[in-house]
């Protein structure tokens, strides 16, 4: 594994080369560049995995270097290592990527904790693209999933064009001629948290539906190809060869099988024409800008494109101009200072020209570091040792609704979620009623007779499910899935005194569809099956 040290000053690329724990980490090369341009050649020359890097320096920055890492090698892992303890600073590391922010001088122990990081995520990277090459022969006989691979590699420039292109042609009919091409893109990201609730354990069905509308209508006539994007696996690609006729109108025929299948108004994004094939990344790299720089305000538009001259940049708000509001609220535990304090963010929203779901997943991942230095440092009011991992895992859909558009009242909700779950972290006292845990079993036994999940409980108390898993189990010695099993038995053994009800009625009533796998729980809790237990009761009131 290589990694690359970029920095101005020499004597700190020697420290840093002093400080890392290189061998533990498995990095074999350490390379170095003193400015941001010299980087980039050295990352088109030797491919380094990790990238540290300052922020200021001279003809090209960190902040340059990493947009340019951000676009060209998104995979490259990036920390960076600076003197400035700016908020902007920070933000744009999040944005683009940064895994890490350390400050000047170095902790040694920051340092490689940091790398430590960044060798997992390469490893566990580089273990993926293994099993991906060892299932390429099963991928060969799933022609679909095999179409997706040939065409994600082609939009992204990976393996050998002529020979993808030669794939293509041979096995799913690509035309021999093509001029020219363009892209349109569709992301489940940007669909409504019901839609993808409903979606929430069957993805690929999701990502199915979507593109098996597109190709009935571009593959049948030739005219294009759907497929699912690999490298963004949020990502429907649509790919039209035939400008004969308004690429306009081939979407519109498409956003009516979306919406007469699903009930939705997807949004998509297009791309202009260009050279077929090299020009198939611009127009992509096009499609997709025009859908995350969408206005969310606009009421009528679905099909989006980029100006000549691109989108206007929508007027900056940073969430840091509200941290102090959000911080007191949380601590203050009041519903009203909350509510207050989330109602002044969004009345300072209302107030920008045009609203982005690039911006919402930028103010998200500001709200992640937000919250991760209020558990890093504690509060002054918190209780000892708030947990640092419990609010690190927040629901990621968007606050859309079923249109596309921003929705406030939802969006509202979500925020005033977090800083209630912040809130009670931060204040939560030892005792028994005023414990987060107890708040979530209370919860289990109003709503036992549903569908719940480890992962629905983190969305809904917007904590990780780490978190929960590991105070749940620390305060009830059990974990959810047995507590659970535990409240639906107990209902369970009340419903079997009534005889006119079938033991698949009471499955179903207690939360369980599948009646054997009722009866398998009940017996190994009770020692007996549901027909046993009601024998027995039968026989105990003659």
């Amino acid at each position: 594994m290589k990694v690359l040290i970029v920095d101005d000053e020499k004597h700190v690329r020697e420290a840093i080369k002093l400080l890392g724990e290189w061998e533990r980490h498995g990095i074999t090369d350490i390379l170095e560049a003193a400015d941001g341009k010299s980087a980039t050649e050295m990352i088109e020359e030797h491919a380094p995995q990790i990238v540290m890097t300052d922020m200021r320096m001279p003809r090209m920055d960190g902040t340059q270097l990493m947009e340019w890492l951000s676009g060209s090698h998104s995979g490259i892992k990036t920390i960076v290592i600076s003197g400035y303890d700016d908020f902007d600073l920070v933000r744009h590391a999040i944005r683009h990527g940064g895994m890490d922010y350390i400050l000047k001088p170095v902790d040694p122990a920051a340092l490689n904790e940091a790398l430590a990081k960044a060798a997992a995520a390469c490893r566990e990277e580089e273990l993926k693209r293994r099993q991906s090459s060892r299932q390429s022969i099963e991928m060969n006989r799933m022609r679909p999933h095999y179409a997706d691979k040939l065409l994600s590699d082609l939009i992204g420039g990976h393996g050998r064009r002529e020979e993808i292109l030669q794939q293509l042609r041979e096995e799913y009919g690509l035309p021999e001629q093509i001029d020219r091409c363009a892209a349109a893109v569709i992301s489940t990201a940007q669909l409504d948290d019901e839609l993808l609730e409903k979606f929430a354990r069957m993805k690929q069905l999701l990502y199915f539906t979507l593109t098996n509308i597109g190709n009935e209508l571009l593959s049948a006539k030739r005219k294009g190809f759907a497929f699912h994007h690999l490298a963004n696996p949020e990502e429907i690609v649509l790919l039209l060869w035939d400008d004969s006729m308004p690429m306009s109108s081939l979407l519109e025929d498409i956003h009516r099988g979306i919406d007469a299948t699903l009930h939705r108004s997807v949004h998509i994004g297009a791309g202009s024409f260009q050279p077929f094939p090299e020009g198939l990344a611009r127009s992509y790299q096009e499609a997709h800008r025009a859908l995350w720089q969408r206005s969310l305000q606009d009421p009528a538009a679905w099909l989006h494109t980029l100006s000549a001259d691109g989108p206007a940049a929508p007027r900056p708000l940073r969430l840091s101009a509200h941290e102090e509001q959000f911080r007191l609220a949380a601590l203050s535990g009041s519903p009203e200072q909350i509510s207050a304090a989330v109602d002044g963010w969004m009345q300072a929203v209302r107030q920008l020209d045009r609203v982005t779901p690039e911006q919402l997943v930028q103010w998200n991942a500001e709200w992640d570091w937000m919250l991760k230095q209020w558990m890093d440092q504690g509060a002054e009011a918190a209780a000892p040792s708030p947990d640092k991992d419990a609010l690190l895992e927040l629901p990621r859909s968007l606050p859309l609704d079923k249109h596309g558009r921003l929705s406030y009242d939802l969006w509202t909700s979500q925020y005033e979620g977090r800083l209630t779950a912040a809130s009670r972290i931060l204040t939560q006292k030892h005792s028994r009623e005023n414990h987060i845990i107890h708040d979530i079993a209370a919860y289990l036994e109003s709503h036992y007779a549903e569908d719940i999940s480890l992962q629905e409980m983190a969305a809904r108390f917007f904590l990780s499910r780490e978190y929960i898993s590991r105070r749940f189990k620390q305060e009830f010695h059990v974990n959810l899935s047995d507590f659970l099993a535990r409240i639906r038995i107990e209902k369970a053994k009340l419903l079997l005194h009534n005889p006119q009800l079938r033991i698949s009625q009471i499955a179903e009533m207690v939360g369980y569809q599948d009646e054997k796998y009722f009866s398998k729980v009940f017996k190994k809790q009770e020692g007996r099956t549901p027909n046993e237990f009601r024998k027995d009761l039968a026989a105990q009131t003659h």
